[in-house]
């Protein structure tokens, strides 16, 4: 494991025996300013580290420095999962990536081509492709699209016109805006302009294991299923999601969908036909189905899912995708957690994740 480290083991000049015994002390104070500059690694762990790692501190004869995660990587060893400084702000790759997004989204109303951004950030239009979807998971272009469309759906819930919106969003025509507007938005942009307001959006709110519990469905199926621990903190969300939306809470008419919810929440499985009304990006889309197909009282990890949507270093999209799961229970996104076991987070708290999970082991 000593390919590619900073500082040979043998024959230190004493220039580099300085820089060592710097390096050694930055890690011995955990010194977090360092970060960015050099990671550690563990012969006995096979482990390495950012300098400001909260694990305990190794004998200095068990440590070799490296220059960058790639390096230590290379050298055969794996990143901690405590501190994972490959996801380090001050990685240099991730850096990369943050400023070709921050780019993006500065110049979506002009047509940013692989080549321009290979020439504004000095890559390979290739390598800065592979790069930015190693660590978004998405492709810059695609990226692009997401950006446009949330800004897009902002401008149409602040009342905005379709056509000012589609402007501000950087469309530069209305064909471009609507052929990706059926797949996102679920609906034509006028209609979403007005909260879908041809298309009824009923509800009802029921108690639950889990604390009080609302499914909502438009004609085309169930569009949000939410918990909360009051009625009046559920119906704020459900308007929240669709503001300008008739919302009428239709008990007779949800029942069905309701008794099925519940009886996933008493520990069976839920109807795999349960018809969804929910837009998605194609990312999303691959992630909640790999989810779906997670058997009841089994967990899988934020990693195993990115491997098996075939985006092994797309975790942090993973977990993005599953706390913007906007249908709790039948989208299982509480039978994902972190690589450790941790419980990670839940967008409706993790205290009903946790309850969901000892529920289905224990029917399982």
């Amino acid at each position: 494991m000593m390919t590619n480290a900073i500082l040979n083991q043998s024959e230190k000049p004493e220039m580099a025996t300085n820089q060592e015994t710097r390096y050694w002390q930055a890690v011995s104070t955990r010194d977090a300013s360092l970060d960015d500059k050099f990671v550690f690694a563990v012969s006995t762990t096979g482990v390495y580290c950012r300098p400001s790692c909260p694990a305990k501190r190794p004998r200095r004869k068990n440590v070799e420095f490296f220059s960058t995660p790639n390096d230590a990587e290379k050298a055969g060893y794996r990143a901690c999962l405590r501190c994972r400084p490959a996801a380090s702000g001050g990685n240099l790759q991730i850096r990369t990536v943050k400023a070709i997004a921050r780019y993006i989204e500065r110049h979506l109303d002009e047509p940013v081509t692989l080549s321009r951004l290979g020439a504004e950030f000095q890559l390979s239009p290739f390598h800065l492709q592979r790069t930015f979807k190693a660590v978004l998971g998405v492709t810059p272009r695609a990226y692009a699209d997401s950006c446009r469309m949330n800004q897009f759906k902002s401008s149409l819930r602040a009342g905005r016109s379709v056509t000012n919106a589609m402007y501000e969003a950087g469309y530069g025509s209305s064909s471009r805006l609507y052929e990706r507007t059926a797949s996102q938005l679920g609906m034509t942009p006028d209609k979403y302009r007005r909260g879908s307001i041809a298309t009824l959006v009923r509800y009802t709110c029921a108690g639950s294991p889990l604390g009080r519990v609302l499914i909502a469905a438009t004609d085309k199926g169930i569009c949000a299923i939410q918990f909360a621990e009051s009625d009046e903190e559920l119906e704020q969300g459900l308007k929240h999601e669709f503001p300008f939306a008739v919302r009428r809470r239709d008990d007779e008419a949800v029942a069905p969908w309701k008794h099925q919810l519940l009886q996933q929440l008493r520990g069976k499985e839920l109807n795999g036909t349960l018809p969804l009304d929910i837009q998605a990006t194609a990312f999303q889309r691959r992630v909640w189905t790999a989810l779906q197909a997670i058997p009841c009282g089994q967990t899988r990890s934020y990693g195993e899912v990115a491997r098996q949507i075939g985006q092994p270093a797309a975790v942090r999209a993973v977990a993005r995708a599953c706390a913007t799961n906007p249908v709790a229970v039948a989208i299982p996104c509480h039978r994902v957690v972190r690589q450790d076991g941790d419980m990670g987070g839940y967008r409706w708290g993790v205290e009903r994740k946790k309850a969901l999970l000892e529920m289905e082991t224990a029917s399982a």
